[in-house]
């Protein structure tokens, strides 16, 4: 959840067993295994992202999915009614635990690992009946936390560069956990671990920069067995806490990267994305995503409804080798509360389009290749992974054409960006024994090329 809502979604919102400790270890850094690349399926039910799974997330080589929160939440037809839990129940608009479990083991059959998004700095506001039938009203959520769970701070966070503020005082108004108590603690532990055993692989940790950093470690290692994490903190500058203390806990998604990508592709100067990591979390600690949920209805990012430049920003992602990138696909809105559709129709189904499944191929192809052989003029750029692969992006509004330094061996490619390897006619471009090829990059276009894709 972003930490800042509109003031309408913040009126609406107000309107509405112990584990055995285990001893700190070092974070994972990037997740574990050669496909490093997530695709998040916002407000999916479970049952669409294990078939998601099976027919384009395990063919296209994504190594995770991740799926939005298993909880009870409470009742609305709201997105961000997901992120305010009754109970640790699996009980909510999106499945069951039978479904939960069926979608883990149908991913897992398909090679692609689930990351949970887990929301535990918070629990829900005013009173009601959740989704799996619960009774609860605020600071009491009956068989999982009571009035002396959470911190004494009653109000809304106010001051962002006062530490205590930001993370023991209430974000929009939602009951804020007392994440210093074993008892919460280990609660929080018992409920993740619940997870693990029906297979999930790791978490999203929801709001993580509400809870001190220390919190989210002791949690994490009153689990028997805690997998991957990500922490979702944002940055701003001269607030109180920052990304980098979360490092030790796991990966942090990286907020910066997607506001440099649109201020790139929109500005029609794309030379500054060859240093597109300085001044963020060091690569090996950062997710990497264009948009999400919060960042496609803020503004601050560049979104589906800027069509192929989305994609370009994309494409860049998962060519560049900073970061592990984290692909979103969500469900096209135009009341930025909205929740998601009911059937088949309105889901963006970014993570299955070409422009973007043979990019993932490409990254799995490229591995931990040098960037080198950086060209770029204007809206338009083009690299090389050390003989592994090339990619040449055009923002611009006409087509570029010209010959490339590529650095691959010599042989014709298919445009990954464009075509399949298996049904690549037209959309080949050949390299000769120089490694230098001519290709024409449509307006708004990508040409990409690999050696696990030779026509």
């Amino acid at each position: 959840m972003n930490k800042r809502l509109t003031g309408a979604t913040m009126a609406t919102l107000l309107a509405a067993g112990g584990v055995t400790a285990l001893a700190p270890w070092s974070s994972q850094a990037t997740p574990p295994g050669e496909k490093t690349v997530t695709a998040t399926l916002f407000e999916r039910p479970f049952a669409e992202v294990g078939k998601a799974c099976k027919d384009s997330l395990g063919p296209a080589g994504y190594g995770y999915v991740e799926v939005s929160p298993a909880t009870e939440h409470i009742e609305g037809g709201q997105w961000w009614t997901s992120y305010q839990p009754v109970s640790y129940k699996i009980a909510g608009r999106l499945g069951d635990a039978d479904a939960f479990k069926s979608m883990v083991s149908t991913c897992h059959e398909a090679g692609v690992k689930v990351i949970a998004d887990a929301v535990i700095n918070h629990m829900a506001a005013g009173s009601g009946k959740g989704t799996g039938g619960t009774q609860y009203s605020k600071y009491d959520y009956p068989g999982t936390y009571g009035d002396a769970d959470f911190h004494g701070c009653r109000k809304d966070i106010s001051d962002y560069t006062n530490r205590e503020n930001v993370q023991t005082c209430e974000l929009v108004g939602l009951s804020d956990l007392d994440t210093g108590s074993d008892k919460v603690r280990s609660t929080i532990a018992a409920y993740l671990d619940s997870l693990r055993q029906m297979g999930v692989d790791g978490f999203r940790i929801d709001a993580a920069k509400h809870m001190a950093a220390e919190d989210v470690q002791a949690i994490k290692s009153k689990m028997a067995d805690p997998g991957f994490w990500v922490s979702e903190v944002i940055h701003g500058g001269g607030e109180a806490v920052q990304p980098e203390e979360y490092t030790g806990v796991g990966d942090v998604d990286e907020f910066r990267y997607g506001g440099h990508l649109k201020s790139a592709f929109q500005g029609g100067d794309v030379g500054g994305l060859k240093n597109i990591a300085d001044g963020k979390l060091p690569s090996d600690k950062a997710r990497s995503f264009v948009d999400n949920w919060d960042t496609e209805r803020n503004g601050s990012t560049l979104t589906y409804k800027d069509g192929d430049l989305y994609k370009l920003a994309n494409a860049f992602m998962l060519a560049h080798p900073y970061g592990s990138p984290n692909v979103y696909s969500g469900y096209e809105w135009s009341e930025k509360d909205a929740g998601p559709p009911s059937g088949a129709e309105g889901w963006t189904d970014m993570h299955a389009q070409q422009a973007v499944t043979g990019m993932v191929g490409f990254r799995n192809a490229v591995g931990n290749a040098e960037l080198t052989d950086w060209w770029s003029e204007g809206s338009a750029l083009a690299f090389a992974r050390a003989g592994k692969g090339f990619v040449a992006l055009n923002a611009g509004d006409g087509e570029l054409k010209r010959t490339f330094t590529t650095a691959l061996p010599a042989g014709t490619y298919c445009n990954v960006a464009k075509a399949a390897p298996d049904d690549c006619g037209g959309n080949t471009v050949t390299v000769g024994e120089d490694g230098k090829a001519e290709a024409a990059v449509p307006a708004k276009g990508v040409v990409a090329l690999h050696t696990g894709a030779k026509s």
